[in-house]
């Protein structure tokens, strides 16, 4: 009887951990979800986020809202731009669902950049900064996944070897 209720205590301990790590994932892709590339002076966003089609804006500093900026109908969850002057541009995509994917910065055409055959003063620093890549919402998830499963598995383990009587 008694192990009986260990075990329904520990499943209750792992739903109410896990819940908060599922219910997230998706908000995380929604929020996210779209890539944007320039080239030369083409832009384009590609998205799994709206599945259903929706709308992307390319805004500028000065079109700064949704509604302001150049509108593109997505097909097949993509969209382009063309003839985009120079400058810095923000994406965010609308799906027909009501929600939204983005938004995402991009720079087009030629933009001052730093010389790269020249040493930085005090070294190179270490640290995230350059060494860091954005991971997708797919392998954040997968990782959810396998801590839930480590920690299940280990909370199963104690308590069999509690119930067992054993010690450590």
């Amino acid at each position: 009887m008694r192990s009986t209720q260990i075990y329904v205590r520990a499943g209750l301990t792992v739903s109410a951990a896990v819940l908060p790590l599922a219910l997230a994932a998706p908000a995380a892709f929604a929020g996210g979800g779209i890539s944007v590339t320039a080239t030369g002076s083409t832009v384009q966003v590609t998205t799994a986020a709206c599945a259903g089609g929706g709308t992307a804006s390319l805004m500028d500093a000065a079109n700064a809202s949704f509604a302001g900026g150049r509108q593109v109908q997505l097909t097949n969850g993509s969209g382009t731009w063309r003839n985009v002057s120079a400058g810095t541009y923000t994406v965010l995509v609308a799906c027909q669902d009501g929600s939204q994917a983005g938004p995402q910065t991009v720079t087009v055409g030629s933009m001052p950049t730093a010389s790269s055959t020249a040493a930085p003063a005090r070294g190179v620093r270490g640290g995230l900064g350059g060494g860091s890549e954005d991971r997708g919402a797919l392998t954040l998830m997968t990782g959810g996944v396998l801590v839930a499963t480590a920690a299940a598995g280990g909370g199963v383990w104690y308590l069999r070897r509690r119930a067992a009587g054993s010690r450590f």
